[in-house]
């Protein structure tokens, strides 16, 4: 199973919004478990706040920076764009 990490921040709709599309997709059927992280937690290292502070939603795989997924994309296309970035990554989504 890979990490798919998914930061947020609480009352961000982009946020939100990615948050639950995800969770409507089988993400087990690509081997991904969903970890939220909410940037502003004091449980995030600063090095990462502030890094994503004005980026979130962001999405990490295994700890590689996916690209910014388009608030558009859902259903069937995410689950695609997701599958692509399993199948190459080296490459960007």
């Amino acid at each position: 199973m890979a990490d798919l990490v998914l930061f947020t921040r609480k009352g961000c709709c982009l946020c939100e919004g990615l948050e639950q599309r995800l969770r409507d997709l089988d993400l087990q059927a690509l081997g991904l478990i969903l970890t939220v992280l909410d940037i502003d937690s004091s449980a995030i290292e600063p090095e990462l706040r502030h890094r994503y502070d004005l980026e979130v939603p962001v999405l990490q795989l295994d700890g590689r920076e996916l690209a910014r997924v388009s608030p558009r994309l859902q259903g069937d296309g995410l689950f695609n764009w997701l599958q692509r970035g399993l199948s190459n990554p080296a490459d960007p989504v």
